[in-house]
């Protein structure tokens, strides 16, 4: 963790100047250098200021300061523009770097960001003021001192992603061990705004957000890139209907479908796999082998456990578990990696393997999800590597193992 003496040398004019000039440099070789003054200093900086230029822009042409653990944990600029709440006052109880915090400041007349730690709490000032954001105003203090000191406070917004790491580093799920913990400050905050929102880790169950926080909660699971970023959960007054959300952010904009909670609920995925299904939700005798195409929904689908009835609206045929959708002609505009199907056939290793070789195929990327062999002996069964350009899919139906090979 940073200390306040290494924040005052980054300050200083010539460790400033040392981190511009060396801003394209390898990092290691920097830190071995005993001319650089500072020089672990200066390559950490340098480390996360270069990778701050995809994953926080603005951090990076303002040439905020980065710590390392606080940008691993930070929120990207994405995810943190697609929040799009506005109004008079937000509160974040958990600034960290601050990076949701100063989206949300491009929304609200003005944020108070809470930060506990001290240090974090003079890196965020800073880094505000780089970045122009002169709305913000810092408090250091944990959640609970902040909100004991002014009971009268109303905000339009409380936002909060709580600390998901105990002392030894290790990550947290439950609600109830993160810091602050919500399930205490719950009532507290809902007389203070309409509106909270926090976040959860990507791992939560969106069954358990509406356990822990009330069935009218509105659950928003947010992808990018292919990967779940996190899980949002509004509730206070605002909030109207319980919904399950998926959304998918894009590089040229968001895909997004919500459900009520009420009525998805019969008919979340189950864990459990079964026939491939079509709208009707009818158990049908067609094979995947008859199918021309194959889609792996996107992973917030997938993870708002509502793949299995989006899809089928769109008229796929899907695996009762929302693992895989075919298709006969090609589906446009649906979120999800869309293949054409090359081959498909039982899963018989001995002929598969065979078939393999004929081709010259070496090496695959085995995209599965409830198959009974872990990725690396379907590998070794088939007598290939993992990896490289082509894919293959493995499911389980009702009617067996199957691959399919995809172009």
């Amino acid at each position: 963790m940073m200390t306040f003496d290494e924040i005052d040398i980054l300050l200083s004019e010539e460790v400033s100047r040392t981190i511009e000039a060396r801003l394209t440099e390898d990092p290691l070789r920097i830190a071995l250098d005993r001319h650089v003054p500072h020089a672990a200093l200066v390559a950490t900086q340098v480390k996360y200021l270069q990778r701050a230029r995809t994953k926080l822009p603005s951090y990076y042409a303002a040439r905020c300061l980065l710590p390392s653990l606080s940008f691993e944990q930070a929120s990207s600029e994405r995810t943190a523009a697609h929040k799009g709440y506005s109004g008079r006052l937000c509160v974040d109880l958990t600034c960290g770097l601050g990076v949701d915090s100063f989206f949300l400041s491009k929304r609200f007349e003005r944020v108070i960001a809470v930060e506990r730690d001290p240090v974090l709490a003079r890196l965020a000032e800073i880094n505000f003021s780089r970045l122009g954001a002169m709305n913000i105003q810092v408090m250091n203090g944990s959640a609970e001192e902040f909100l004991a000191a002014d009971p009268g406070l109303q905000a339009d917004l409380v936002y909060a992603d709580p600390d998901r790491r105990n002392a030894d580093g290790r990550k947290l799920v439950c609600v109830a061990d993160c810091s602050p913990d919500m399930t205490l400050l719950m009532p507290w905050l809902r007389a203070v705004a309409p509106r909270i929102v926090v976040k959860l880790s990507p791992l939560f169950d969106v069954e358990e957000a509406f356990r822990v926080f009330g069935p009218r909660a509105a659950v928003e699971v947010v992808s990018w890139g292919g990967e779940c970023k996190e899980v949002l959960v509004e509730c206070g007054e605002a909030v109207g209907e319980a919904t399950i959300r998926a959304t998918a952010l894009l590089p040229q904009g968001e895909y997004s479908v919500a459900y009520p909670y009420e009525d998805s609920r019969r008919i979340l995925d189950s864990p459990c796999s079964a026939s491939i299904e079509k709208a009707s939700g009818q158990d049908t005798v067609r094979r995947p082998d008859e199918f021309r195409w194959l889609v792996v929904p996107d992973v917030a689908w997938a993870k708002a456990r509502i793949a299995r009835r989006y899809y089928t609206e769109k008229g796929l045929y899907i695996l009762s578990d929302g693992a895989f959708a075919l298709a006969d002609s090609l589906p446009e505009s649906l979120p999800g990696r869309v293949f054409e199907i090359e081959l498909a056939g039982p899963f018989v290793p001995k002929r598969w393997r065979k078939e393999l070789k004929t081709r010259g195929i070496r090496q695959l990327n085995i995209l599965k999800r409830d198959f009974p062999l872990a990725a690396s002996a379907v590998a070794k069964a088939l007598g290939i590597r993992e990896g490289g350009e082509r894919c293959a899919a493995f499911l389980r139906t009702s009617g067996g193992l199957w691959m399919l090979l995809l172009k």
